[in-house]
């Protein structure tokens, strides 16, 4: 059976903050994981020393995730000696070999997150259950897109359905406080996601949106 956790234990991830009051609005509500993104391609992209400033005042238990995209080794290693993460999320292209090999040489749990348009997508997330820790679903992007996520784009939730790998797993795309009890429903999902559906503008962070995020989700847990 897929690893799918009980109401109570579905977490949220707050990705792309790049300024406090975001970070503290993810905290104060109830996130389990919050997100920098170091991709420059980004209009989430924050800087390393910015990233951690923010990344000290996150308590425990909140897991600090920085997501890279195609990274090298010493790219890697600028930002986990001035940062201190709790998980790194590679969101390109990268296959099961260097999966494996950056949670080898960092010794930190990986989040893969995999572009998903149709069944065969699903499928193909077993070749990476022996690498990553986590698997996030999202949704691949359309040829125009100049990044691999963030394009508030969703897909068929239900695909996920069909996922039965033995990894925690998540659903990333186009979710936003109005969806996300249907996203939920639909995929089964254990972990939620979300960037550009909790934002004013591309980059920018609504406390107001984040709250009512996570107001939805508990209530969709509480239903």
């Amino acid at each position: 059976m897929p690893k799918r956790l009980s109401a109570r234990k579905i977490a949220v991830k707050i990705c792309g903050l790049t300024e406090k009051r975001g970070l503290e609005a993810a905290i104060d509500a109830g996130a389990a994981y919050v997100g920098f993104v170091f991709s420059r391609r980004s209009p989430r992209f924050i800087d390393v020393e910015a990233a951690r400033a923010l990344a000290r005042s996150v308590p425990r238990p909140v897991r600090k995730v920085g997501l890279f995209v195609e990274p090298s080794d010493a790219e890697l290693k600028l930002v986990l000696d001035r940062v201190d993460l709790d998980m790194i999320q590679l969101h390109g292209q990268e296959d099961p070999e260097r999966v494996a090999a950056v949670k080898s040489l960092f010794g930190l749990p990986v989040m893969k997150a995999l572009g998903i348009a149709v069944a065969r997508d699903v499928v193909g997330a077993s070749a990476y259950e022996r690498a990553a820790d986590v698997i996030l679903f999202d949704a691949k992007p359309p040829p125009s897109a100049t990044r691999p996520g963030g394009n508030a784009i969703a897909f068929d939730w239900s695909l996920l359905r069909a996922y039965a790998g033995p990894l925690l797993w998540g659903l990333a795309g186009g979710l936003t406080s109005a969806n996300v009890a249907a996203a939920m429903a639909a995929s089964g999902a254990a972990l939620l996601d979300v960037s550009s559906g909790v934002e004013t503008r591309p980059g920018v962070k609504s406390p107001a949106k984040i709250r009512a995020f996570l107001a939805a989700v508990k209530a969709a847990k509480a239903g």
